[in-house]
């Protein structure tokens, strides 16, 4: 679970007791191959992009997007040490050039205009809605312009099978903060926040609820 703005979260075990069942949970649980790969067909990486995965969690996308263009600039962000350190170990055992730093993400210390893409999987839902609103802010600020932003996250459940499926989700990560993605919410935060062409570009059934895919862009 990623933590990049979560001031006061506070697990009762360390990721490091984790570590060694994190990942093949998080594949089984969320389809994560399946909707990663779409995430980095939707940002249609190219040659020099500078790319920011925000939340990056243990690096996976990190990972995959510098193998999915030439010379992309990857940078991976997340408030969680020891997710971290396994991002890292990961990059480094696949020999994979990524930046990883540790910050929030209502706080972001890039310059202005610095990314060309930024990506986010499965993390919105971890942030209250005023924080899902600084972020938008933040990220928008860090784009250049034409720069995209591509999110896979908790949406609306499309039956009552998916709306059964998020309720655990609910329960564990608290209705402060996934109610405005389970209540089709996050496409007019983006809006609301100044982004264009947002859209919801897919959407699939997971053992969590429905994931959907959207993509926007920084106005010039």
């Amino acid at each position: 679970m990623s933590s990049a703005a979560r001031r006061s979260f506070k697990p009762a075990l360390s990721f490091d007791r984790l570590t060694p069942i994190f990942d093949p949970v998080v594949a089984l649980t969320t389809r994560e191959r399946s909707f990663k790969s779409r995430v980095l067909e939707r940002a249609q990486l190219q040659a020099g992009d500078a790319v920011l995965d925000l939340g990056c969690g243990t690096g996976t996308l990190a990972i995959a997007a510098v193998s999915s263009a030439p010379a992309v600039a990857v940078t991976g962000l997340d408030a969680d040490a020891g997710i971290l350190r396994r991002a890292r170990s990961k990059a480094d055992a696949a020999g994979a050039e990524v930046g990883f730093d540790e910050a929030l993400s209502t706080e972001l210390s890039y310059a202005d205009a610095h990314f060309d893409i930024v990506l986010s999987t499965l993390f919105f839902h971890h942030l209250r809605d005023d924080d899902k609103r600084r972020t938008i802010a933040e990220v928008l600020r860090v784009l250049r312009p034409q720069g995209r932003l591509v999110v896979a996250d908790l949406g609306p459940p499309q039956d009552p099978l998916m709306r059964l499926a998020v309720g655990s989700v609910q329960l564990l990560d608290g209705r402060e903060t996934t109610s405005a993605n389970i209540a089709g919410e996050l496409p007019g935060l983006l809006d609301e926040g100044g982004f264009s062409e947002v859209a919801v570009r897919d959407r699939l059934r997971t053992p969590i609820g429905t994931l959907e895919i959207l993509t926007a862009e920084r106005p010039r």
